[in-house]
C-alpha cells in the first residue's frame, strides 16, 4: 500500500500504482479495504478514497490475529512525513491511529447493527484520542497498524489502537468514539464534525 507522492502531478486518481493502490488491485486476489468497502465516498485525510490528496488509508479484518475482531494495516511513510529529525512525524501518526481506529468502530457498528444516523456517512465520530508516543517510527520503511474495540455499546466505543515496527510497539492510542447525531437542519454529508469529528 504505497501512497501516492503528492508533489507529483500525474497524482489524480487515474493511475491506480500511483494512488495508493495494491498492485494486486486489478487480480483476483485483491480484497477491498474495511474503507473501501464500507465507506467508500469519505473525504478524511486519513483514510477517505474520496480524498485525492490524502493518505487513503487501508485497513483489513484479521481474525486469526491476536484478539478476535482486530483490524489490521501497514502504511508507508512519504517523505514529506518527516519530523525533522528523520523519523515519522507525530501528528501522521496521530492521524493514523484515528482512522485505523475508526475501520474498527464501523466494523462493529455494522455487526450490531448501529447504522449511521440522518444519512451521515460515519455512525461514529472521535470524542477522544490519547497518543502515545513510545520509540521512533521510521519515515523509510513500511509500519504496521492493528485496533481493536475494547467497549461498545450503541452511545460510544473505546479502541485500543497500536503502530508498529520490527515487531516493537512505536505509538499506541486509546480513542473514544461517540455516536453521532446530526442535528435537524444539518447537512452531514457535506458539513460532517472535524476530522472524524467532535461528538460535540
Amino acid at each position: 500500500m504505497t501512497p501516492a507522492d503528492p508533489a507529483d502531478p500525474a497524482r489524480d486518481g487515474a493511475d491506480p500504482a500511483r494512488d495508493g493502490a495494491d498492485p494486486a488491485r486489478d487480480g483476483a486476489a485483491y480484497r477491498l479495504s474495511v474503507q473501501e468497502r464500507l465507506y467508500p465516498t469519505l473525504t478524511c485525510f486519513g483514510c477517505g478514497h474520496a480524498n485525492a490528496k490524502g493518505l487513503k488509508l487501508r485497513s483489513y479484518e484479521a481474525a486469526t490475529f491476536d484478539t478476535d475482531h482486530a483490524v489490521t494495516g501497514q502504511f508507508v511513510p512519504w517523505p514529506e512525513h518527516d519530523n525533522g529529525v528523520g523519523f515519522l512525524n507525530g501528528g501522521i501518526i496521530a492521524t493514523l491511529l484515528d482512522c485505523h481506529s475508526a475501520a474498527s468502530v464501523v466494523l462493529e457498528s455494522k455487526r450490531q447493527g448501529w447504522e449511521a444516523l440522518g444519512g451521515a456517512l460515519l455512525p461514529f465520530v472521535t470524542a477522544d484520542i490519547e497518543v502515545r508516543y513510545l520509540r521512533p517510527s521510521p519515515l523509510h520503511a513500511p509500519v504496521e497498524l492493528w485496533a481493536a474495540v475494547s467497549q461498545a455499546s450503541e452511545a460510544e466505543m473505546t479502541v485500543d489502537v497500536e503502530l508498529r515496527y520490527e515487531d516493537k510497539v512505536r505509538a499506541a492510542a486509546t480513542a473514544t468514539w461517540r455516536r453521532w447525531r446530526p442535528r435537524p437542519g444539518s447537512d452531514p454529508v457535506s458539513t460532517p464534525p472535524g476530522a472524524h469529528g467532535s461528538a460535540s
